[in-house]
């Protein structure tokens, strides 16, 4: 599987109120109208920024820490981002991200700039970024085990399941 796209760069230790703020935790239930939302504490502009099916997000330590509510990958997926790429995530959020279907990609982000042209191979385990004025640059990535990448073809867990009667299929 691979995955092509844009950066767009966030910092260390995101938490999933900076995600998406526990103010709308209850006041807004549908998901389209909640990725409206992202990140707003952060940068107000932030969703104008995405190009959906094109951004990927790039972080650094602890992406994903704080509560665990599903809603933080949940926003993620639904404001069309394809990946997220950081250093390291927080464990819950790993787990949710990749039980809906989003791609969670661990690998030293420090070389990423804004903007930079990525193109993820999840079965090679590797991540290239290229940039104007810049060579390529080749970056390994923690590789996904089998379960994960087809977690993620399948579209998440439950879809998954939904596909295979009910079996963890690999």
């Amino acid at each position: 599987m691979k995955i092509q796209g844009e950066a767009v760069l966030l910092g260390d230790n995101i938490n999933t109120d900076f995600i998406i703020s526990g103010r709308y935790k209850f006041s807004i239930t549908d998901m389209k109208e909640l990725a409206k939302h992202i990140m707003e504490d952060i940068d107000p502009e932030f969703p104008k920024k995405l190009k959906p099916g094109i951004s990927v997000i790039v972080a650094g330590e602890n992406f994903g820490m704080g509560s665990s509510r599903e809603q933080a990958p949940l926003v993620i997926k639904e404001s069309g981002i394809a990946a997220v790429v950081a250093k390291s995530f927080a464990r819950i959020f790993y787990r949710n991200g990749f039980n809906i279907g989003l791609p969670l990609i661990q690998a030293d982000t420090s070389k990423i700039k804004e903007k930079d042209a990525l193109l993820i191979d999840l079965d090679n385990s590797y991540l290239t970024v290229e940039a104007n004025g810049r060579s390529p640059l080749r970056l390994n990535i923690q590789p996904l085990s089998p379960v994960m990448q087809k977690l993620l073809a399948d579209g998440g867990i439950v879809n998954h399941l939904n596909k295979h009667q009910g079996k963890l299929e690999l």
